[in-house]
């Protein structure tokens, strides 16, 4: 039977996908292309968008095969199974701890309606099936095993689970559950076979990646380090300080990964910013892999709104975290998130954000309007903001990004960088360099094995303003 996967949302989804796909390969299924018998939508409920997006997803599924089995994942799963429950395209609904036994749920429905090998004899769907555990309390992170997802030649490796943070306009805490760490031996076997297979750059990611081995018992966490060689002399996690670096914390997992052979770039997924400390950026600024590119979700420039978000930190907070990154990392890039219309934000709370936002001189600013989310506290907040206001405040902080992020780009025109090579495509091979600036060079495709999956020195020649990527030429 041929099985087809759409994935909504963000790299952890991603991930997830790869992983039941294997699952689906394992068990002698096919990866079909648009046509297929089973179709399986992992979706995205971040946004009230997102979760519309998976819904037209299982409907635009359903239209191109009438008789496939439609099973429906994810975080809009988790979250709103009784909604998706009701769709009549939909045949199977499981949960976030339910992914690792995709196959076995949907061979329990393949058995249940009596279809054996070839799904189109079945008629009419006598039992659907719903398993969908509370994720609230799952306490332990469920490893998929040993899982490569890539996106192009950059492997991405899940470490962490769940959130608990809880800010005030965010679904995902309940959709994802309590934070839950990967066992670093785990995570350190995946990485070592990804560097094998000739892969030199990893992504590391997960829900809140700055709270990975906060859930670590301390017995666990004396195993890991004398292990890896550290000193057994540490201070247990004080649950009043959220992101204690001791026991072993992402600072440790990182150090560990930078020892591994044949990874040459280590990139860090979204950075919660009361994690940037000083002995944090001291001890990471050893690690010769780490790419100076750092994405530090803000969401407000104004203190205000970020007590109203339930942020943990203070606009001088986050930009101490900025300046320690800059001290160590000259070349460094920022990114960053923004929430705009968040209930209760006045013009001048606006305007802090924006002089803020022109202070810190980010690269790159991900713009969000606020979108009133089912179940989060920042739904029934008062004074929620009108449409065409929210519309106003996105499109100026759009327009301070792009040019940020070419005056960002010219300081390079005319210097060397180095450029990890991913595709041929168009005409251009296309790669970035550490801080993740896209670089195109015009070269034969004749050269192709010498280009792709190498990193290799370019000399930029120009800056392409209206896509804001660099075109250069190889040394």
């Amino acid at each position: 039977m041929r099985v087809k996967f759409y994935t909504l949302g963000c790299k952890v989804n991603t991930y997830e996908t790869e992983a039941m796909e294997q699952q689906f390969l394992t068990y002698g299924y096919e990866l079909s292309g648009d046509i297929a018998d089973i179709y399986v939508i992992n979706t995205c409920s971040v946004t009230n968008i997102a979760e519309r997006k998976s819904r037209q997803m299982i409907r635009r599924a359903k239209e191109l095969n009438p008789k496939a089995i439609i099973v429906v994942c994810g975080c809009y799963a988790q979250t709103s199974k009784e909604e998706i429950e009701k769709m009549p395209e939909v045949d199977i609904v499981i949960g976030i701890n339910e992914k690792t036994n995709i196959v076995k749920i949907t061979e329990e429905y393949l058995k249940n309606n009596n279809i054996e090998n070839d799904v189109y004899s079945k008629e009419n769907k006598k039992s659907g099936i719903v398993k969908v555990s509370d994720v609230m309390h799952q306490n332990e992170y469920i490893d998929f095993g040993t899982t490569t997802y890539t996106e192009l030649n950059r492997a991405v490796v899940k470490v962490q689970d769940g959130c608990d943070r809880f800010c005030s306009y965010c679904i995902i805490p309940y959709a994802r559950g309590k934070v839950r760490s990967r066992n670093p031996e785990s995570i350190l076997r995946e990485i070592t076979k990804i560097a094998q297979s000739g892969i030199k750059e990893v992504v590391i990611t997960g829900i809140h990646l700055a709270s990975f081995g906060k859930d670590f018992k301390v017995e666990d966490e004396a195993k890991f380090r004398k292990e890896f060689g550290y000193s057994e002399n540490y201070k247990p996690f004080n649950p009043k300080d959220d992101l204690h670096t001791g026991g072993f914390r992402l600072i440790e997992l990182l150090e560990q990964i930078n020892k591994v052979k044949g990874i040459e770039r280590i990139r860090l997924g979204s950075l919660e910013p009361k994690l940037i400390t000083e002995e944090f950026v001291s001890r990471l600024s050893k690690l010769n892999k780490i790419c100076d590119h750092f994405h530090l979700s803000l969401q407000s420039g104004c203190d205000k709104t970020l007590k109203d978000m339930n942020r943990r930190y203070t606009t001088e907070e986050f930009e101490n975290s900025a300046n320690l990154l800059r001290k160590i990392y000259p070349n460094v890039s920022l990114t960053t998130d923004v929430i705009v219309g968040f209930p209760g934000e006045t013009d001048e709370d606006f305007e802090k954000t924006y002089e803020f936002l022109k202070k810190i001189k980010f690269y790159k600013m991900h713009i969000f309007k606020y979108s009133p989310k089912k179940g989060t506290v920042a739904k029934n907040m008062k004074n929620q903001i009108d449409g065409k206001v929210k519309e106003e405040r996105s499109s100026k902080l759009i327009e301070l990004s792009d040019n940020n992020q070419n005056e960002y780009n010219e300081k390079y025109i005319a210097k060397e960088v180095k450029v990890l090579f991913e595709e041929y495509k168009n005409g251009y091979f296309k790669g970035h360099t550490s801080n993740y600036i896209m670089v195109n060079v015009k070269e034969d495709k004749i050269n192709e094995n010498k280009i792709v999956n190498n990193i290799l020195e370019v000399i930029i020649t120009e800056n392409n303003k209206e896509t804001k990527e660099l075109l250069g030429k190889i040394e």
